[in-house]
């Protein structure tokens, strides 16, 4: 009888905390009591072509590309949305495209969509993320696809600049920004990024945000924090292999200030063999005065270990190096190649998978990247990096 009283209050505990914690996790606020605003209103920032959610690429290209890449391109990764307000509270409602899930990555990362703050010292702070919901069910459309959130409420009721991140691995359809029925909504006031040059970054389901644990913490979009400028995410998961027609759309995006090339993780041995020079070339002779930098492909956590991937990783680094030479060779202005050292820590350790990057990860990417980006923005020496043998490893059966 002891031992069951015991249960008894244990049990009795565990619910009573867990009421309070669902208390305490729920919003003051009702989401519908705000008015909403179309967020295509507003400052829409990091896009390349076209200042819509529909896709990061143009429309003309849908015929020139891969199915499978297309539906990579109509996730919003690096997208933003800049706005001012005086509300007590912002919230967010929004359409997803596919309500999708993965077991290696949070769906906040996904999916979710996450709000900054400028604060008065001028640096953007993360205020909240959304945790999107999904129910197992075969009806379409999902009623559970829109999303809604309070990320907070409470606020002074001064005017603040805000900034609302949309998913990596997701698209939206639509997206409304919630304030108070008596709030201001306006343009942002402050002009961070700073309007003008972009950087354009290429690659794959890394670059993308995979593993991200929501949509503030990808690579591109920490650097546009810290660098105050436009980044635009062109990662496309499993399907950034140097296409030209990509190419040669990349080089129509007007006011870039640099492009970042890494692409490596996609392509094979051959593919860095033959499709690296001429992705390259198109871009150097559309945009002449644009610096390159080609991004040395990743050491995965396992390569050291392994009897495959320890020869393998390099081989495709090789190939990727070998034709960076011979594109230097020809013209030696405007490119640059960052090596892998430390790219995900100095411990391999900013992985989820062995491959994926965690928010660790992307924090040391983005820092790997930093100084050789600050350098052209900055109109400075690129830091020299002596060119260093890369010997074919042979892999032996």
């Amino acid at each position: 009888m002891r031992i069951l009283n015991r249960l008894i209050f244990v049990v009795a505990m565990l619910l009573g905390a867990c009421a309070i914690n669902q208390t305490y996790a729920q919003d003051f606020t009702d989401v519908n009591s705000l008015k909403y605003y179309n967020g295509l209103n507003f400052r829409m920032i990091n896009y390349a072509f076209d200042k819509t959610l529909r896709s990061r690429f143009p429309e003309y290209l849908e015929d020139s590309i891969r199915p499978t890449l297309s539906d990579r391109a109509k996730c919003t990764s690096g997208k933003a949305i800049r706005f001012a307000t005086n509300s007590t509270a912002v919230g967010v409602r929004y359409n997803l495209l596919t309500n999708m899930h993965m077991m290696h990555m949070a769906d906040t990362g996904i999916k979710g969509s996450a709000l900054y703050i400028l604060d008065d010292d001028g640096t953007w702070q993360f205020v909240n993320c959304n945790r999107p919901v999904r129910i197992d069910s075969d009806i379409r459309p999902r009623e559970d696809s829109i999303q809604t959130k309070i990320y907070v409420d409470k606020l002074d009721g001064k005017m603040h600049e805000f900034m609302i991140y949309l998913p990596l691995y997701d698209g939206v359809r639509w997206l409304e920004i919630g304030v108070d029925s008596t709030a201001t909504i306006t343009q942002p006031m402050v002009n961070s990024p700073k309007q003008g040059k972009k950087l354009v970054f290429y690659g794959t389901s890394i670059l993308q945000g995979g593993c991200a644990s929501h949509p503030g913490m990808v690579a591109t979009s920490i650097l546009q924090r810290d660098l105050d400028i436009e980044c635009v995410n062109l990662g496309f998961s499993g399907e950034g292999k140097m296409d030209n027609c990509v190419a040669r759309a990349m080089a129509t995006i007007p006011d870039v200030a640099a492009f970042i090339l890494d692409p490596i993780p996609n392509c094979t041995k051959n593919m860095c063999d033959s499709l690296t020079y001429d992705f390259v070339k198109i871009l150097r002779q559309a945009r002449p005065d644009v610096p390159i930098f080609m991004v040395e492909g990743q050491a995965y956590s396992y390569e050291k270990y392994s009897g495959f991937y320890s020869k393998y990783l390099p081989q495709k680094n090789y190939e990727f190096h070998k034709n960076y030479l011979k594109l230097k060779a020809e013209n030696p202005n405007n490119l640059y190649y960052i090596d892998r050292k430390n790219i995900y820590g100095p411990n391999n350790d900013g992985t989820v998978d062995g491959i994926h990057l965690t928010d660790l990860g992307f924090h040391y990417y983005a820092e790997k990247l930093k100084p050789y980006i600050k350098a052209v923005l900055e109109g400075k020496k690129v830091p020299f990096q002596k060119e260093v043998d890369r010997p074919y490893p042979e892999i032996k059966d």
